[in-house]
């Protein structure tokens, strides 16, 4: 696949360590507040699987979640072109349809925002090496597209070698992917896990890029002032 380079200058491709990680949560959260600091703000989710269906259409929640976070700009087909119903990796739910993900469009899916956005935030689909297709991987998308990445990593026991392996295959695929660096997420209901109370601090002294914030379960807010715009800024 043709390399694209996206021309806008500034975005944030959002991934994870894993599914269920909380991106689509930290995503919109970078959203609202650059939409609250007055910049217009491009969401994209290049593919999305387990859509619901309403009517005659099929809905990403997802999607729907970055859209409002944004101030609802343009349309949700534009957030999210390729949706599929099937609760699978999206390009098989994609075969289950008897479809196929269209590689293309994943990259050039992104050109509405781009002619009309200052900052676009990009949410990816599972982790890294999560498939696209039978060539691409989310990391193909994110290398392609040009934009720095930021880990999103679960306050989980485990989580100390889920992001150490994510930002090494980050620095290692094809040419090497832009890192910004990682937020910690509390996805779910705070369990009885006493690697909670450490795993910010080992991260940090392991992690380069650096731990960037934390979100506690159900904030609305990240614990430490970042200025995203200025981070999606950086380009390859």
């Amino acid at each position: 696949m043709t390399r694209i380079m996206c021309k806008t200058s500034r975005g944030l491709f959002i991934s994870g360590t894993d599914t269920g990680v909380g991106k689509t949560y930290v995503a919109a959260l970078i959203a609202r507040s650059l939409h609250a600091a007055g910049h217009r703000v491009g969401v994209y989710k290049p593919a999305a699987s387990g859509c619901r269906r309403r009517g005659d259409e099929l809905v990403s929640d997802d999607a729907l979640a970055l859209w409002e976070a944004a101030g609802c700009p343009a349309t949700l087909d534009e957030v999210c072109p390729q949706r599929f119903e099937a609760p699978l990796a999206p390009h098989l739910a994609a075969r289950a349809e008897g479809r196929r993900i269209d590689g293309e469009q994943l990259r050039d899916g992104i050109e509405p925002w781009r002619k009309a956005s200052d900052v676009i935030v990009v949410e990816g689909s599972g982790g890294l090496m999560s498939p696209l297709g039978d060539e691409d991987y989310v990391a193909d998308l994110a290398l392609d597209l040009g934009f720095p990445l930021l880990v999103v990593a679960p306050n989980t026991l485990g989580v100390i070698n889920q992001t150490l392996q994510t930002l090494i295959t980050a620095a290692t695929f094809r040419d090497g992917l832009l890192l910004a660096g990682v937020v910690l997420n509390q996805p779910v209901a705070p369990p009885d896990d006493p690697s909670r109370a450490s795993n910010r601090r080992e991260l940090e002294i392991r992690c380069v890029p650096p731990v960037l914030a934390e979100v506690a379960w159900q904030a609305d807010r990240f614990d430490t002032e970042v200025d995203w715009f200025a981070l999606a800024e950086r380009s390859p």
